[in-house]
């Protein structure tokens, strides 16, 4: 399971989300946040950027995703992402991750599931979703029609 960090001693001068710049799931995620956060937050990969942070252990940017706020505050795998949506002014999955104990429990271990499985999550992902993060495209609709219209003909 990956580490919570609420703090470094070292904060950015803009809101930085560290992740893993040879994930495949990782790149693709990270390019439709970066879209959707419109500059609001700045992506760089724990390769390039976690040396900055000297007061967190590198092992542990390859196991999550991290955001750094201007103030030092860190959010820490499925919070990164709750809230880096929440800079988007989408706030409800960080108030809830933050003040919900089993969407908490249940968010992290599912993070910790994919990110313990990315190949395979990036395959289905691709498989749902298409190929291009910036236009997602409802291929899942189409197979859980084909599902229903089986269940139906039996």
């Amino acid at each position: 399971m990956f580490k919570k960090f609420h703090h470094t001693e070292n904060p950015p001068s803009e809101n930085i989300l560290i992740w893993d710049g040879k994930c495949g799931f990782c790149k693709f995620w990270k390019t439709r946040w970066e879209d959707k956060t419109e500059g609001k937050i700045v992506f760089k990969t724990f390769q390039e950027y976690a040396s900055n942070f000297p007061d967190i252990p590198i092992k542990e940017f390859k196991k999550a995703s991290r955001l750094i706020e201007t103030d030092g505050k860190m959010y820490s795998g499925p919070d990164s992402a709750y809230r880096s949506i929440w800079h988007t002014g989408v706030k409800t999955q960080h108030r809830f991750y933050r003040s919900n104990v089993w969407f908490r429990h249940l968010s992290d271990h599912a993070y910790n599931h994919i990110a313990k499985n990315r190949s395979f999550y990036f395959k289905l992902t691709k498989i749902l979703f298409g190929s291009n993060p910036k236009k997602l495209q409802p291929y899942w609709l189409f197979y859980l029609i084909i599902i229903i219209a089986i269940l139906i003909l039996l």
